[in-house]
């Protein structure tokens, strides 16, 4: 696809973020099924990293429509500077248009309300994935633009940033363990299992990755 491109994330991307992180948040597949709000899973996972400090990403671009995003990664690069700025403001702002407990919300799905819960009691990044890098990522593509080597591209652009512009050398990322495609395609490109750190989150050394892809 020639008329695909990456640029730096906006924070006028949030909406369509959102709605990526919607449509990839069933294990990759959408998640539109197990949600009436359909904007929890992004106000979670997608959002904020356009609207908080320490934060960065970078998005898919199809020039052929319109110059719709289709993709992105998203990444802290201090975890924990993000976790604090989202428990003064992000949290704080989101949570207000839900009540608590969850189960208040009219017509909420069990999925919905798990999420909610998450809102009102954020979880913090696990303490062996913060040593090891204070850097994680997420990353989203749609489906007709997967297995086309876009997903290593977006990677490979937030390692370049990370290392170059951040000094740093590793970064890692939870994914759901019931994704086993996912697991294998991280594998493929160096990330690795974290020791003390729960199942699915993986770690990446970036001189690991370097020998694991080819530049575009």
């Amino acid at each position: 696809m020639a008329d695909v491109y990456i640029r730096e994330a906006r924070t006028a991307d949030s909406p369509v973020l959102n709605r990526i992180c919607l449509l990839t948040g069933n294990a990759g597949q959408s998640a539109e099924s197990l949600h009436t709000h359909d904007e929890l899973i992004g106000l979670m996972y997608a959002d904020p990293y356009v609207h908080l400090p320490a934060t960065c990403g970078f998005v898919l671009v199809d020039r052929a429509k319109a110059d719709a995003v289709v993709g992105y990664i998203l990444s802290a690069y201090d975890t924990r500077a993000y976790e604090q700025a989202a428990l003064a403001d992000w949290w704080p702002r989101v949570r207000t248009e839900y009540a608590y407990p969850p189960e208040g919300n009219t017509g909420a799905t069990e999925a919905d309300r798990r999420y909610i819960s998450l809102l009102y009691n954020p979880p913090q990044a696990p303490r062996a994935a913060v040593d090891y890098s204070p850097a994680h990522m997420h990353i989203d593509i749609l489906p007709e633009y997967q297995r086309q080597g876009w997903g290593r591209k977006l990677i490979a652009r937030l390692v370049d940033h990370l290392r170059d512009e951040r000094g740093l050398e590793r970064l890692w990322l939870g994914i759901d363990v019931k994704n086993g495609g996912a697991k294998r395609f991280y594998e493929r490109l160096g990330f690795k299992e974290l020791s003390g750190a729960p199942a699915g989150t993986l770690g990446l050394e970036f001189k690991d990755f370097q020998s694991s892809y080819c530049r575009p």
